[in-house]
Parts: C-alpha cells; structure tokens; sequence
C-alpha cells in the first residue's frame, strides 16, 4: 500500500508542528511518538528509547504499555531489533516474528506480547548515539514506506535530544565553573594562598581520590555552607 505524496507531506508538515510546539523534552517526544504513530503505516505502537553512558537505555517516551514490555525484554536480554539498531546503527526490522532466527530467547518472550512485525531506528549526533526510535505491531508485515516515513521521524528526534543533551551539558558547565570558582575562593581565604595554588589544591585532591573535580569542588563548597550555617535558635 503506498500513500499519496502530498497526503504524507501534509502528514509531516502538521507533524513537525506539533513537535515544533512543545517545550519540554518530555513534551517534545511524546508529540514525535505519537504523531510517528499517526503517520508511519503498519505499526500501532512508537516508542522513544535515550542512552545513558556506555550501557544504559531508558524507554522515555512511548504510546502504550507494550512498548516498555517489549523494550525492558530487550534491554534485559540484549537483544532484540531496537537493541541492535541502537548499539549497531541504521535500521533494523524484523518483518515476522514466527519467521524470526536472529535473537532466540528475545523472540521467545515477544511473541508471548502478541507482537509479530518491528523495526528501530538508532538516533545519532555528531557527539554519539543518543538513543532509539522504535515501532511495534501486533501484524505481520512492513509497509515499503514506513521505513522512509520513520527515518525523517527519527531525524526530528535526534535533533530534539541533540539539543537536549547540548543544553544540559551547557548548564552543568556553568554549575561546574560556579561550584569551582566558589571553592577555590573558600580556599583562598582559608589557607592565605594564591589563586593558583587553591586550584591545584583541588585537582591534587580529586586525583588523589579518583573523584571528579566538580565533585571535589562542590564537596567545599557544601562543607563551607555548613560550617557558616546560622543555628537555629532553641525553642524557636
């Protein structure tokens, strides 16, 4: 079944409003699941899966409790068609479960969901892989478009944790400058030493205990805070 081009365009252009119009990330990815859903044929469930680090995967975003079933089994067993996208890139599909040799134990526990056809799709940056657009449905079968259709999905949300991502690392830079700009001060005062020798200070400290500068800095920061608190009356 292929659908009219400007019935789609249409589609996508109302899409990108929708997920234009949100501000939250939380927000913004729902509107990409959701009209995912609306728009890419054949798959009644979308869901959006973020990395954390090296091993991590986290369901953040999805259209019904099947796509955290499907994706916990994944994430659990390490294998899977998100799984493999996610961690090898491009598209992965699996047209029919009952047909399906590549991920045994996966396939096992799946069909027991009532699941039968799935694809993802990894979501990348330039910084790295930042998660995984995924499609689940209970038929057989994938539509010739829909892997078309989901790759422009699937470009909306990676800009959208791209910026995410590039936003919360811009603010803890400012809170990493903060904390340590903070604590090299403290230390100034406290030891009569020069700018230069507090800094060090600090990073003889966090390589010394294997902790990461920002930690250290916060941590004197923190302790300062405590030692100057202002008790609290007896009986007030």
């Amino acid at each position: 079944m292929h659908h009219d081009r400007s019935s789609v365009a249409a589609a996508l252009t109302e899409a990108a409003r929708t997920i234009n119009a949100h501000r939250s990330l939380d927000d913004t990815l729902d509107a990409i699941v959701r009209a995912a859903q609306e728009t890419v044929p054949g798959f009644e469930h979308v869901g959006i899966s973020i990395t954390h680090g090296d091993r991590q995967i986290e369901t953040r975003s999805g259209t019904g409790p099947l796509v955290w079933e499907i994706d916990d089994l994944q994430y659990k067993l390490g294998e899977g068609p998100c799984y493999d996208a996610i961690r090898r890139g491009g598209v992965t599909i699996m047209e029919d479960i009952a047909t399906e040799q590549r991920w045994p134990r996966y396939v096992e526990e799946a069909a027991r969901h009532g699941l039968h056809a799935q694809m993802g799709l990894q979501l990348y940056s330039e910084d790295g892989t930042l998660g995984g657009l995924n499609f689940y449905s209970r038929e057989p079968g994938i539509d010739p478009d829909a892997i078309q259709l989901a790759e422009l999905f699937a470009a909306h949300a990676s800009i959208a944790l791209g910026r995410a991502r590039h936003e919360h690392q811009l603010n803890e830079s400012v809170t990493t400058r903060q904390a340590i700009g903070t604590a090299v001060g403290i230390i100034m005062e406290r030891y009569r030493i020069p700018e230069d020798r507090a800094f060090q200070f600090l990073v003889r400290a966090s390589s010394t205990g294997n902790v990461k500068l920002r930690v250290v800095a916060q941590e004197v920061v923190d302790a300062a805070g405590r030692a100057y608190a202002v008790p609290t009356p007896e009986g007030g």
